[in-house]
């Protein structure tokens, strides 16, 4: 390959990258990504992506929960950037298990924040919760497994998100740096009499 050649093909891949919305270029793996936004969660590592290079679109909060604004990011990237799979993670440990819902509106209120008057969106002031919803809004939770689950399942059903697009979940466990689904437990059934069947 001439220099000349090599400087035509860095161009038109710069190119692409900068243009690729416009191009309709989605990212290389059709993959959107809900994950908490804990530090303890390397998402491109877990899921053997780079996120640097293009591969996903990674959308990060408190809890990696399906939120409105979570729904508003997924219904666009499947809808109008070619995505196809979506991939929730949860983990342990998380710090959306780490106190009661009362505690955090308690403490808030204790600030002087009145939590039942927040605007949540500053281009939507009509979005208003009723009052005492502001702590459903926080969604604090008990069990990773079961919010994990619950999330695949509203996505399946939402009306935005197209029927072909592939949904799975996943619990990152911070205890052992890997993933593995809801509701199963590796660790517990290892070299165990149970897991022989032994009665």
């Amino acid at each position: 390959m001439s220099l000349k050649q090599q400087l035509e093909s860095d161009f038109e891949s710069r190119k692409q990258w900068a243009l690729r919305r416009q191009m309709g270029i989605p990212n290389n793996r059709r993959l959107w990504v809900c994950a908490c936004m804990d530090e303890r969660l390397p998402v491109d590592e877990a899921l053997g992506i780079r996120g640097d290079r293009g591969d996903a679109h990674v959308f990060r909060n408190a809890g990696g929960l399906i939120t409105d604004d979570a729904v508003r990011s997924a219904m666009l990237t499947c809808n109008f950037f070619g995505t196809q799979e979506i991939v929730i993670i949860n983990h342990t440990e998380c710090g959306m298990m780490s106190a009661h819902t009362e505690t955090l509106v308690n403490a808030l209120k204790e600030k002087g924040i009145d939590v039942d008057k927040v605007q949540l969106d500053p281009d939507l002031p009509e979005l208003t919760l009723k009052a005492g919803a502001f702590g459903k809004w926080i969604k604090m939770y008990n069990d990773v497994d079961e919010v994990c689950a619950r999330q695949v399942e509203y996505m399946r059903n939402h009306p935005l998100i197209p029927d072909h697009v592939t949904i799975s979940g996943w619990i990152w466990e911070v205890e052992t740096g890997h993933l593995r689904p809801p509701h199963v437990r590796v660790g517990e059934k290892v070299n165990t009499n149970k897991a022989m069947g032994a009665k």
